[in-house]
């Protein structure tokens, strides 16, 4: 069987990895895809992702780039103010709302909101135009062989591949990762996190609210109405076995938890779809490359979902390359590579550390934490420079 040839090879066919396969095409390289799962891609599916990914405004600047956007734009959710609430008190009610209004930054949402099994669907569609551009379903990377001037793969269906580079989109466990010899740092909280979406009796107005009171923020943001019913997906983060508990109640009881934890917010929530369970870590790759490879998304780094940042990081991951491959006719010098890993790193450390440290505030159960916890959101919404530095920080902007 013959070598196939191309620039690229992005292991791992997640939302990071097509996203990925449709910017470096759309810069002009070829490209392979390649991921051992076929992408689902309706959300009546049984093993359909019923998680949704918010891009912020600087991920959108590599979409439109990529011409991914155009496939996007009719099906997205504005996200206009971020909400953090405490309901940390004696009663389960909210006691402090503090509100921040893209508004005060720019003349745009923070981000757009889209449920993720959509987005696999228009990033196929992307991809369908791309004649540069070959995703292989069903299909994982079984071996990885590099040189100073090339990658050699082989893949699950026999075959092998030479690429100037190899980008590892294949995930927290990424075998790509492994064949390198990369280890991690994992911080691990005896948490998972529920996945779902509501319908609701009130608007959501554009609104993401993330309500803080003990075992993790509890978050809902707006989806697009439909059939003259509100909707918003939703991550509810608690201890493990709690969260395992919610998992394997009846329909009514989650329900009646379910309403109790949102604090009527958004009226009566009513369950729409199957849970999800997730677990959650934080966890950061030792370094950002090998030789001739790559590490990109949840193979480099791990987040809690807190402050939209997980997927926008790994958008920033690949701006990094998009950015640094225009600057040489060579994509995988190891030079390219260095400056790759000293580009990057700074911020997913900062971000990494700052998300834990956001997370383990939301855990807290004492009545003295969740006290000092209000008090620092009071202080950072109360004073207008701070909570404008904030914003922008949380766009990535600096």
């Amino acid at each position: 069987m013959a070598r196939i040839e191309t620039d690229i090879l992005v292991s791992g066919g997640g939302i990071a990895g097509l996203t990925a396969a449709c910017a470096f095409g759309a810069a002009g390289h070829r490209v392979i895809c390649v991921d051992p799962a076929p992408p689902v891609t309706e959300a009546a599916d049984p093993s359909s992702d019923l998680r949704s990914t918010a891009f912020l405004q600087p991920a959108r600047d590599t979409l439109i780039a990529a011409g991914i956007w155009d496939f996007l734009q009719d099906h997205a959710t504005p996200l206009q103010i971020m909400r953090l609430a405490d309901a940390g008190g004696e009663a389960n009610e909210i006691r402090k709302v503090a509100d921040f209004d893209a508004s005060e930054v720019s003349g745009m949402p923070f981000g757009w909101n889209f449920p993720n099994w959509l987005l696999r669907r228009e990033l196929l569609n992307r991809i369908d135009g791309l004649a540069n551009v070959r995703f292989m379903p069903g299909v994982s990377t079984t071996a990885l062989t590099t040189r100073e001037t090339e990658a050699l793969v082989r893949l699950s269906n026999s075959q092998s591949v030479r690429a100037s580079l190899v980008v590892a989109a294949d995930g927290r466990n990424s075998p790509v990762r492994s064949m390198l010899g990369i280890g991690v740092k994992t911080w691990r909280y005896g948490q998972k996190a529920l996945a779902f979406t509501v319908s609701h009796t009130d608007p959501h107005h554009n609104v993401s609210t993330e309500i803080h009171r003990s075992g993790g923020p509890f978050t809902l943001v707006p989806l697009p109405d439909r059939d003259g019913k509100h909707y918003s997906s939703i991550v509810w983060m608690e201890t493990g076995p709690h969260a395992k508990a919610l998992s394997e109640m009846p329909p009514e009881d989650f329900n009646a938890a379910l309403n109790a934890r949102s604090c009527g917010v958004l009226g009566k929530l009513t369950l729409e779809s199957r849970l999800t369970l997730w677990p959650i870590i934080s966890q950061m790759a030792e370094r950002l490359s090998g030789q001739r490879t790559a590490l990109v998304a949840e193979a480099a780094h791990v987040i809690p979902p807190i402050g939209a940042q997980g997927l926008n990081m790994s958008l920033a991951d690949i701006q990094c390359l998009l950015e640094l491959f225009s600057e040489t006719d060579d994509i995988g010098t190891q030079s390219l590579l260095d400056r790759y890993h000293r580009k990057r790193w700074p911020d997913i450390k900062a971000r990494v550390t700052g998300v834990d440290i956001l997370n383990r505030a939301a855990m807290a159960e004492s009545p003295s934490l969740r006290d000092l916890r209000m008090k620092g959101l009071t202080s950072l919404h109360g004073l207008a420079p701070l909570r404008k530095v904030a914003m922008q920080a949380g766009l990535g902007n600096r």
